[in-house]
């Protein structure tokens, strides 16, 4: 019993030391803006495959978790441009508006840094931008920008799944900003938090 209760005076402060905070920029706006013109005036929509900015691309656990928000955009927002064509081409408008996804800001603990080093592991985060602009013009119609993030202590205490659920949830924030401003511009949360 002793050598459990020194145990815990020794780890203790080394718990306490570990990077508890909430990762990544925490001031922002927790609104993105409304686009210059409503998502429905167009006659095309291309979704473009998702990017990783440099240095966050090259780490080997961002390349998995940008491969997870791959998945998550197939299932969320894909079908959302899918739908966006089938309208549109039947509606005698004309351009094309192009949707890009991009990672600018991400560090994704995996499952077992966080089975070996728990909360001191540290908090995970990620930053994605939408550049939703014109083909033919390169007009930028809106760069909203989305926030979400797992703190260390979820992400130790679900063994990583609060990690991985940050990823759905980054998508899920940017296809509500997407169907929420087809019809009208109205821009739309950013996933910030108080």
């Amino acid at each position: 019993m002793k050598l459990f209760c020194r145990l815990i005076l020794v780890l203790a402060p080394l718990t306490l030391a570990c990077d508890l905070s909430v990762a990544g920029p925490d001031k922002g706006l927790l609104n993105n803006p409304p686009p210059s013109a409503a998502f429905n005036g167009y006659g095309k929509y291309e979704l473009k495959p998702l990017i990783v900015v440099a240095p966050y691309a090259s780490q080997p656990a961002n390349q998995k978790a940008a491969a997870k928000i791959r998945e998550h955009i197939g299932e969320q927002m894909e079908p959302i441009v899918a739908a966006w064509n089938k309208s549109g081409g039947t509606s005698g408008k004309t351009g094309t508006l192009v949707i890009e996804p991009i990672v600018e800001e991400i560090k994704f603990i995996g499952g077992g840094a966080r089975f070996w080093a728990g909360a001191m592991a540290g908090s995970s985060y990620v930053i994605l931008r939408l550049k939703v602009s014109e083909a033919e013009t390169g007009t930028v119609i809106a760069q909203p920008e989305f926030f979400q993030r797992a703190q260390a202590v979820s992400g130790a205490w679900s063994f990583g799944g609060a990690d991985n659920g940050m990823l759905g949830r980054i998508v899920t924030v940017a296809s509500a900003y997407l169907n929420g401003n087809y019809e009208t511009a109205a821009g739309g949360a950013t996933g910030r938090e108080l």
